[in-house]
């Protein structure tokens, strides 16, 4: 039975008293249950915010430090089933450290902060990134995975080729040494796509199929262009494709795309995006870009910043309209500091020219 919307808010509200109650002997009378878990503010036996990660889990600590900053709480308890570590790992960033708890049935106890993840080498494949370069996209290695993007939605991948004889369809993993014929380029937007476009254009040649879908994806991703799908997905990636061709916009003398602290969705997740680079001086930088109010994209940014160089410089990047205070706020209670740089509102409109 598919339970409603109301039902599942009351049932996160109910679990994070219970836990409350058990890990932190507080007793919860205002809580707020959300569509993701639950959120409160103890009183006793200290003033803390308490929250329940339930669904996103990962994404559940900029909620919960938004809380503490409007209601001025330095103690704030995370309690989550899954992805107990990433948090744990996130929450070091902060001073004060929030205390994150991994749910054991009805109890909890402390979790420990999960190591810094390992990136996959990419296939080393040079033939078909040559492809991909000549026909005209931006080529991207994140998560040992190689795609080519226009203005940061991606239009083509290279996955492992199928073995002959093998049943249709194709994984995205493979020998990371294997040669260029276990490999091939699968032209489309997103993997539903890429199989759409295998079955129908099977015969076309691989270099202008990449051009034809990357010409349509130009034509939605340009200054004016009318509202599309295709100019709604990945904005942050969007973003950070113009950042790469004009680094000044952030203060940084150089930058290419990185991976993040964890494999995003799809081209429709609207995580943020990761470069890695150095400043005019020659200072290593990270820059996290959003686009959007995003009130974990601070603890996302310093959780990028562990993975790819814990000593680089950090820079969120987002657009003017979503530099909220309170993400300043977060910002602020970091452990080693962030700068946030605003972005001109109206960037799709940016030239690009001179890139």
């Amino acid at each position: 039975m598919t339970l409603d919307a109301d039902r599942i808010r009351a049932l996160h509200a109910a679990k994070l008293r219970a836990l409350a109650s058990s890990a932190l002997g507080a007793d919860l009378t205002d809580v707020s249950g959300t569509d993701d878990g639950a959120l409160a503010v103890a009183a006793e036996p200290r003033p803390a915010v308490v929250c329940l990660a339930q669904e996103r889990a990962e994404r559940a600590l900029g909620g919960a430090l938004a809380l503490a900053e409007r209601t001025g709480c330095d103690d704030v308890h995370v309690f989550a089933d899954d992805h107990s570590g990433v948090l744990a790992r996130r929450a070091a960033c902060f001073k004060p450290t929030p205390t994150v708890w991994g749910i054991e049935g009805a109890s909890a106890t402390a979790a420990e902060p999960a190591p810094r993840p390992v990136e996959p080498a990419p296939p080393r494949v040079p033939e078909l990134v040559a492809l991909l370069g000549s026909a005209g996209v931006e080529v991207v290695v994140e998560h040992g995975v190689i795609t080519g993007e226009v203005e940061g939605l991606e239009v083509a991948r290279i996955v492992a080729a199928a073995p002959v004889g093998a049943e249709a369809g194709h994984s995205d993993e493979g020998d990371a040494d294997g040669a260029s014929d276990r490999w091939q380029i699968e032209v489309g937007v997103g993997a539903h796509d890429r199989e759409a476009f295998s079955l129908l254009h099977a015969d076309e040649p691989t270099p202008e199929a990449i051009r034809r879908v990357a010409e349509v994806v130009r034509t939605h991703r340009s200054p004016g262009a009318s509202p599309h799908p295709l100019n709604r997905m990945g904005a942050a990636r969007w973003l950070r494709s113009l950042l790469i061709r004009q680094p000044e916009l952030v203060a940084a003398g150089r930058l290419r795309a990185a991976s993040s602290p964890v494999p995003r969705g799809g081209p429709k997740d609207p995580a943020p995006a990761v470069a890695y680079g150095l400043t005019p001086d020659g200072r290593r930088l990270i820059v996290v870009v959003c686009v959007g109010i995003d009130l974990d994209v601070v603890p996302f940014a310093a959780d990028a910043r562990l993975f790819l160089d814990p000593d680089a410089e950090l820079t969120i990047a987002l657009p003017r309209r979503d530099a909220h205070d309170v993400i300043r706020a977060i910002a602020a209670r970091l452990d080693s500091p962030a700068r946030i740089v605003e972005i001109d509102d109206e960037w799709r409109t940016l030239s690009t020219a001179g890139a």
